[in-house]
């Protein structure tokens, strides 16, 4: 792609099984013959799913050809683990990552060595100095357990201040929350790039329960829509289709850094969306 349109990018999870990881890995093929900018993959508390991130990340990298970049979450870890983990990637030659604070493991009460996920961008930077480009999750309608909507804006600040690079925010589908967001920075003197995170519909149950989750607003129009269709997951699909188009057109219109698809390790909506911007029949 041209420098001045935007970059794609695709989020994607560790599999837990051998099947799983195949899948994925035809997924990936699909999805880079898009010329995405990279791929990202999230990153679980733990040690077994923190193993199967790095191994998805240099699975993936290697069948793909695509630049990936690991999420990394700092809760419930300590300074050495984390120092461990960013020596690993960096062994590997990998240089883009997704810093995170992350959320409390359930029956777990102390948070560990770092609280915010601006004290994990100033450890990475302390430990790495600019070898690492770190992308921080940014919030448009709020994170969820935000006391208010300054003091989220002031956390977001702070991992920006801390070295952040570049954002990737929380998936929205009213744009003018976002565009309120990048005022808000711009007029804050912020101007790192900000992507949108983008999540494609196609199972209105699961995103009506990971919206309540994570606190993305799904438009009362929307969702009455949705809900009445029932388990018709065909003419969920076409209006879920016809929905994030309509709103990834007017982003991009806007001039927006890229898209971000959380794409649920599934290449097929990400794609039709993709095709619907004018991007052929890759």
């Amino acid at each position: 792609m041209k420098s001045s349109e935007p970059i794609y990018s695709f989020e994607f999870f560790p599999p837990k099984t051998a099947e799983g990881m195949n899948e994925l890995e035809a997924t990936s093929r699909k999805l880079a013959a898009m010329k995405p900018g990279f791929f990202s993959v999230t990153f679980g508390a733990g040690g077994s799913t923190r193993d199967r991130t790095f191994e998805t990340v240099t699975n993936i990298r290697e069948k793909s050809g695509v630049e990936v970049a690991p999420h990394l979450s700092c809760i419930s870890s300590t300074r050495e683990n984390i120092r461990e983990i960013l020596n690993a990637y960096r062994n590997e030659g990998i240089s883009h990552m997704v810093a995170l604070r992350g959320d409390i493991p359930s029956g777990t009460l102390e948070a560990g060595e770092f609280r915010y996920a601006n004290e994990l961008v100033s450890f990475i930077r302390e430990e790495t100095g600019d070898h690492f480009h770190i992308e921080v999750a940014a919030y448009p309608e709020y994170h969820p357990q935000a006391s208010s909507p300054d003091r989220d804006f002031a956390n977001f600040r702070r991992k920006v201040e801390a070295g952040a690079n570049g954002a990737i925010t929380q998936y929205f589908y009213n744009p003018d929350a976002y565009f309120r967001f990048t005022d808000c920075c711009k007029a804050a003197g912020i101007d790192i790039p900000i992507v949108p995170g983008i999540m494609p519909i196609t199972n209105y149950y699961q995103l009506a329960r990971f919206s309540d989750n994570c606190g993305a607003e799904i438009p009362r129009w929307v969702r009455k829509r949705l809900e009445a269709y029932g388990n018709d997951l065909k003419s969920i699909r076409a209006f879920g289709e016809e929905v994030v188009t309509g709103l990834c057109k007017r982003l991009v219109e806007q001039g927006v850094p890229g898209l971000h698809f959380y794409t649920l390790n599934r290449a097929e909506p990400s794609i039709a969306i993709w095709k619907n911007l004018g991007h052929g029949n890759s």
